[in-house]
């Protein structure tokens, strides 16, 4: 078989290509009527029109002009005046031109992309205009409703006091809402710059939560954080920030957007209250202090009376001025984190023997548990001791505290690449996966049937957590409803 292609294909086959095209109509050159000399199955299908209503007429006669969305730059006539006189092709990538419907006896709205390539005669003029749309209606609606979307969003924002931006991570475009540049402390049509608003960050802030909470978001995909700003008179003020990272198909990061919220007066009123609980905490621990000497000194005179409704009255009252006074080095402990003023004394220990103390004291305290901890080789950590010990503390009250009576209670310290790893498992009522999420949240607190008799103010987690990051470790829970809990943390050893 020959493969040169012949000079001239005859004219029944050419009709049938042509027919069997996409969307594509071919017009005469005879302006202004522009007659119709072959139109393609598909433009007939989406014009809603047949191949004898067109053939041989002039476009504007099988399409004429909507005069309700009549355009000069889009009209047909215009158009194909334009392609004789230039010679040139022309494309028109958005137009309505509405069509109808005869299933249903109406008028439908359509949008249209077309282009319109000049074929020139021998003389090299324009002799007829190959005119192929392409129906872009769903497109141009789905882009309305987004439009509509993001304009409520817009909206909804805006009632919320809420500013929006977004950071392209190609070429660092910044786009920011007129909301965005008051709660930086700017008239509403200044325009800044992201180099200028990174500026207005708190240096320490900026460093250690902005920067960190960046990287972060690149990987995880989101980002939430609170951060203080200076505005441009000089006066302090908190904002909160939180959006998502959206990726390309190659799951490249690519765009960063996000909203901003003021969030200075709650702040304020939030030092108000911690410096309150300060106070107040500090104010109490003199008084207990002094009590719990005079207990002790009650304990060792009475001693020898060898009268048990004393002795056991003297030891239930310790144990309730320590539960009060553990309550009270909380709160000032989460005063001073809140504060940013939490201080931790360093120093090498075995944590293993510090375990094994904090269990003996739990035992004398809460005699009915079993709680087992096989005596592992010496393990030391450079760490604050007393803060650890609160964290052991904590946890190992928690799993009394949720469990049954009797019931055992497992815990296990090992290295584990470089990390020293403790694990504290109960047999108790469990955490639903949802409070789990949340449980170190300060002021969380599980609400349940179970629970409502259980006391706690829902900080000694919170306390947990905080000293374990400050040591750059890792704290958690794994639990299962009715089947227990296993908390843990780790902490990273000494070279």
């Amino acid at each position: 078989m020959s493969s040169e292609m012949p000079s001239a294909l005859p004219e029944n086959i050419f009709q049938l290509i042509f027919e069997k095209s996409p969307g594509s109509l071919l017009v005469k050159a005879d302006l202004p009527k522009f007659t119709i000399l072959a139109a393609s199955d598909a433009y007939l299908k989406v014009t809603s029109t047949t191949r004898e209503s067109v053939l041989g007429k002039g476009f504007s006669e099988v399409f004429p002009e909507d005069n309700t969305v009549f355009n000069v730059e889009t009209n047909a006539r215009n158009i194909f005046t334009k392609v004789i006189k230039t010679r040139l092709k022309v494309d028109v990538p958005n137009y309505r031109f509405d069509v109808y419907n005869p299933d249903k006896k109406i008028c439908e709205i359509h949008y249209w992309s077309c282009s319109n390539t000049p074929i020139l005669d021998d003389n090299n003029e324009v002799a007829y205009i190959l005119n192929t749309v392409i129906d872009i209606t769903e497109e141009v609606k789905a882009k309305e409703v987004a439009i509509e979307s993001e304009s409520r969003l817009r909206l909804a924002a805006e009632a919320a006091a809420l500013g929006t931006w977004d950071l392209n991570l190609n070429d660092q475009t910044f786009i920011c809402s007129p909301r965005f540049v008051e709660i930086f402390g700017h008239h509403p049509e200044t325009v800044v710059k992201l180099a200028d608003i990174s500026q207005q960050v708190n240096a320490d802030d900026l460093q250690n939560i902005v920067i960190k909470a960046y990287n972060e978001a690149l990987i995880t995909g989101k980002y939430l954080y609170e951060v203080r700003v200076y505005w441009p008179d000089g006066s302090l003020h908190w904002i909160k920030i939180q959006g998502i990272v959206l990726y390309d198909e190659e799951k490249k990061p690519i765009t960063m957007l996000g909203t901003i919220l003021d969030i200075t007066e709650s702040k304020r009123d939030e030092i108000r209250k911690n410096d309150f609980i300060a106070i107040a905490s500090h104010e109490l621990k003199t008084p207990l202090t002094s009590i719990k000497a005079y207990i002790q000194l009650l304990s060792r005179k009475l001693s020898s009376l060898d009268d048990s409704f004393i002795n056991n009255a003297l030891l239930k009252t310790s144990y309730q001025i320590n539960k009060m006074s553990d309550l009270v080095y909380r709160f000032l402990d989460l005063s001073k984190i809140e504060a940013d003023k939490l201080q931790l004394k360093i120093e090498s220990f075995d944590i293993n023997k510090l375990i094994y103390d904090v269990i003996a004291e739990a035992d004398l305290v809460n005699p009915g548990n079993r709680i087992l901890f096989a005596q592992q080789d010496v393990i030391v950590v450079h760490a604050d001791k007393e803060k650890i010990e609160q964290v052991i503390s904590n946890l190992l009250n928690n799993a009394i505290k949720y469990s049954d009576k009797g019931s055992i209670i497992n815990v296990q310290s090992q290295k584990i690449d470089g990390n020293v790893h403790v694990t504290i498992n109960d047999k108790g009522i469990g955490i639903k996966p949802k409070d789990q999420e949340k449980l170190f949240q300060r002021f969380y607190r599980v609400e349940s049937e179970k629970m409502k008799n259980i006391s706690g103010f829902g900080i000694g987690l919170y306390l947990a957590s905080e000293i374990i990051q400050r040591h750059n470790g890792q704290i958690g829970v794994e639990s299962k409803e009715e089947q227990g809990s296993t908390f843990y943390f780790s902490l990273p050893l000494p070279d």
